[in-house]
């Protein structure tokens, strides 16, 4: 089955570029594109797309609006927001309103798609400039983070802590077994229960509750 995507650009000739990107790939199909951000709550309620690429500044409803009201659709398409302005407000409303990745639009044809195959993965995807800010938003500002765990941590078992904190340190699943000594299915399993019991969307979600809680330090 072809993934379905629906791509939302001010720019006409961006949204061109995309979709012929895209169209060439054969197993990712643009059902539907939107020039703003209410009109890409149509077009994909309409739609029903696997995943939306959204642009953040637009006339009338911005990106980072559509990407929570889109969100809170059933079922909830993924969103990668994707924009010209590598800028921290950006990321972090965007990651907030539910998106599940940002990429700059200068990211490389081959990077926009297997990152649209990845969220639909469940993963979730940032381009490596947004990484180093996320990062770096919690190292430049230790003062701002609690002394103590988040309450909601305590529905965690001891292991599953444990796995929470190699997320938050950006292990992938393979270290993380290799590190615990137990099996990637394993890992798995506790990420899911993991995102689960916090009602995390993945693990950039997971890795941003882990340094607000204070459960991993910089």
């Amino acid at each position: 089955m072809s993934i379905r995507v629906v791509l939302v650009d001010d720019q006409v000739l961006v949204r061109t570029g995309f979709r012929m990107i895209l169209d060439e790939t054969g197993d990712i199909e643009v059902v539907g594109e939107a020039g703003d951000g209410a009109a890409a709550l149509e077009v994909t309620a309409r739609t029903r797309p696997d995943v939306v690429l959204m642009d953040v500044r637009m006339p009338g409803v911005d990106g980072i609006t559509a990407t929570g009201r889109i969100r809170a659709l059933s079922p909830a398409p993924k969103v990668i927001i994707l924009t010209t302005f590598d800028l921290d407000d950006y990321l972090f409303a965007g990651l907030r309103a539910g998106a599940s990745g940002f990429l700059l639009k200068d990211t490389l044809a081959d990077d926009l798609i297997a990152a649209v195959r990845v969220v639909v993965s469940g993963e979730a995807v940032t381009a490596p400039s947004a990484t180093r800010r996320l990062i770096a938003h919690f190292v430049d500002a230790p003062a701002v983070l609690p002394s103590r765990p988040d309450s909601r941590l305590t529905s965690l078992t001891a292991r599953e802590r444990e796995v929470l904190v190699l997320i938050a340190r950006g292990l992938s699943n393979a270290e993380i077994a290799g590190d615990l000594t137990v099996s990637e299915g394993t890992v798995k399993t506790h990420i899911s229960r993991i995102l689960a019991k916090l009602g995390l969307r993945d693990r950039v979600q997971a890795v941003i509750l882990g340094y607000e809680c204070g459960l991993v330090r910089p």
